[in-house]
Parts: C-alpha cells; sequence; structure tokens
C-alpha cells in the first residue's frame, strides 16, 4: 500500500502487529502496484520492507509480528518508555515504519512531518505539536541532523526544537565527524544506532546491543541475533540462507556483511565498513569506508562519499566525490585528503586518487547517498 497515506497504514499495521492480521507491504505511490494485492506465503508475517539497494537491487525484508513488538518493547525500554514520536522519515523504510509500530504500541499518536522534502522549520513547527507533558522521540537520518545543527546556528526555534526531545535516534548511516557533538553541544540528547530492515531497525545503541541482542565478529564480518531477526527474504531462500545462519545451540544469526569489531576497553562495537567495500589497490586491502571516515573529517568534506574507481596501475583505487565547497574546490585537495588518510594510520593505497565535485549529491528518499547513481557520474565523468 500507498506509505504516504498514512491512516490507512498505521490501521493496517495495527491489525498486522497487534492482532496477526494481514501483512502490510508499505511502499512510495508511484511503485504502487495497479493490482495491490500481494500473496506472503509464510505464517506470521507482518511486515514486508524493501531495502533501500543504494549499490544493489532492493531486497524485500520479512518481519514477523512478534520480532516487531519485541523490537518495539526493548526501544522503549532503553529510552525509560512510552512516549509520542515525530515520524520524519519515509514509512516504507524501516525506521520510519517503527516509529509508527512503536507509536502503535504505546497508544500514542505520532505527528507528522509535512511537506516535499526536509525543512528545519518544518520540523521545528511539527516539533511544537508533541505533547510537552509526555516523552518525545524521533528517528532522523544524519543529512536531517547536519541540516537541523546548521539551521539551529541562527534559529532559535530549530535550536528549542532539538533540545525538547528525550531522545534523538540516528541511524541509516554513519554520521559525519563532528555533527553528534555539535548536536549534543547544542543540548540535543543523540543515540547513534545501529542495525537494519533484517534486524527490524536499530538493535545497537552507542556501540552496545539492546536487551536480548547478540553481537559477534565472525571473519571479521558483524553477525548479529535475538528475537528482533527477520525470516528472510521474500521469494530468495538461497539469499536468506547465506545471510542468516543458526548455530549449534539453535540460536539464529544475521550475518551484517559490515566490517567491525569489540573495543576491548569498553565492549563497544565498531564498525569500520562494508565488508564489500573492500578494495585491492596495488595488492594492499583497502576498506573503503575507513578512508570514507577519514576523509569526512576533513572541513569542507563532511558529506563526502568514498567509492572504487578502476586504476591501470593500482587495480582498484578509492575516489570521492563532494558537494561543492571551498575546500573541494582547491586545487591541493586531493594533497589534503590523502594527508588525512596518512593521519588515520591508513596505507598510502587508501590515498584517494580522484576528487569529483558535484552541485548536490543525490540520495534516496531514506537520505542515504546514492552510491550506484555516484559510481554511474564517476564512470561517465571519467
Amino acid at each position: 500500500m500507498a506509505s504516504d497515506d498514512l491512516p490507512a497504514l498505521i490501521a493496517q499495521l495495527r491489525d498486522a502487529v497487534l492482532l496477526d492480521g494481514m501483512p502490510v507491504l508499505p511502499m512510495p505511490r508511484e511503485r504502487v502496484p495497479a493490482d495491490p494485492v500481494i500473496s506472503l506465503e509464510p505464517e506470521g508475517i507482518a511486515l514486508v520492507i524493501e531495502t533501500s539497494g543504494s549499490m544493489a537491487s532492493p531486497k524485500r525484508v520479512a518481519l514477523s509480528s512478534e520480532a516487531l513488538r519485541l523490537s518495539a518493547r526493548s526501544v522503549m525500554r532503553e529510552l525509560g518508555g512510552h512516549g509520542q514520536w515525530l515520524l520524519a522519515l519515509p514509512a516504507h523504510y524501516i525506521a520510519g515504519a517503527q516509529v509508527l509500530i512503536r507509536s502503535i504500541i504505546a497508544g500514542t499518536t505520532p505527528v507528522v512531518l509535512e511537506g516535499e522534502g526536509f525543512d528545519p522549520a518544518a520540523f521545528a513547527a511539527a516539533s511544537a505539536r508533541l505533547d510537552p507533558a509526555g516523552l518525545r522521540f524521533t528517528s532522523l537520518v544524519p543529512v536531517q541532523l547536519a541540516r537541523l545543527v546548521d539551521a539551529a546556528e541562527t534559529d532559535p526555534s530549530v535550536a528549542e526544537a532539538l533540545r525538547s526531545f528525550d531522545r534523538i535516534l540516528l541511524g541509516g548511516q554513519a554520521a559525519p565527524t563532528g555533527l553528534v557533538e555539535r548536536a549534543c553541544a547544542m543540548g540535543a540528547l543523540v543515540t547513534r544506532t545501529y542495525g537494519s530492515s533484517e534486524t527490524a531497525g536499530g538493535c545497537v545503541y552507542d556501540g552496545r546491543p539492546l536487551e536480548n541482542v547478540g553481537v559477534r565478529i565472525v571473519d571479521g564480518v558483524v553477525e548479529l541475533s535475538g528475537p528482533m531477526l527477520a525470516e528472510g527474504y521474500l521469494d530468495d531462500a538461497e539469499l536468506t540462507e547465506a545471510a542468516f545462519t543458526t548455530d549449534a545451540a539453535g540460536n539464529r544469526w544475521y550475518r551484517t556483511g559490515d566490517l567491525g569489531s569489540i573495543d576491548d576497553d569498553d565492549g563497544r562495537l565498531v564498525i569500520t565498513g562494508r565488508a564489500d567495500d573492500v578494495i585491492i589497490s596495488g595488492g594492499i586491502k583497502v576498506v573503503l569506508g575507513e578512508v570514507e571516515r577519514a576523509v569526512r573529517a576533513v572541513p569542507g568534506f563532511e558529506h563526502a562519499v568514498v567509492l572504487r574507481v578502476e586504476d591501470l596501475e593500482w587495480g582498484e583505487r578509492a575516489a570521492v566525490v563532494a558537494p561543492g565547497t571551498d575546500a573541494a574546490a582547491a586545487s591541493d585537495a586531493l594533497s589534503t585528503l590523502a594527508a588525512a588518510t596518512d593521519a588515520a594510520g591508513l596505507t598510502p593505497a587508501a590515498r584517494p586518487a580522484r576528487l569529483l565535485v558535484v552541485d548536490e549529491l543525490p540520495s534516496l528518499d531514506s537520505g542515504k547517498p546514492d552510491r550506484q547513481a555516484l559510481s554511474v557520474l564517476l564512470e561517465r565523468e571519467g
């Protein structure tokens, strides 16, 4: 059904999640098929979410009503109780759908951010409609928080809106260096979340797993377990078998595809990149996520994206795409970025070989950069 028809979507989600009714597949209105009847075979499925497909074809993740209920309740315990939510994300992605599901379970009515795109002034106005007497929550992606923080520097109403939330959950992708710290300095309470559609949304908060969530590292890749795991991928048994495994004790694990480690000092999960974003440059393994993190620490490159490009000499190299800034236009920008990767302790093979400056980064409606479109752009620009 159309994800922007929120009254109907909330009613169907309530029936699916609380009463084990018919499953729901929210989609953007332009993608809803002429025949909206979709046959879903697995029993107990309440919600099907299409992944964003930023670098591959979208997958349809099937979540049970029990997984959704348990996920929502563990989040509520982590946040200190039931509350009212501001929906600022598309409801056809898991973070947006979970705002609605948590509201249903809490028995509260979410406030919806209206209008096309994301406007800080509209966000401030929507925040003012939340009940001031109860707990107030919202979920954002980094690009939204960045716009709010920038606007808050000159607009007191936006600054007050940021401070008014008992918690702002931030997920979807890694936040640019310093963004969360800037928001917290303004009085915002921001929690970084980690998870995916396959885990019913964020299940690791600020590096620590929520109740009943297991984390382990296998061959450098992060795996997650717990009652919030999806049943698998709709009509794709082979992909489901590759992503979900069961150990000798009968526990199911989801292989995230993210590279990570457990910090020896405080036991927090640290994500370093994607396993499929490892390139071989001059015979050296380079994790593009680590390069991107180093590049984003350079002023003017906070929203840069790092991708792979072919190289006749090295085989593969890292390339940077950044929205137009004074820093990006500087003639010595690549040298600056190379120095940043060196300072981060990365090998010379990780130094970016190309820089493409664009007016604006193409993005998915989830707020994530459209890496597939950026790859095509890099290839076209040569």
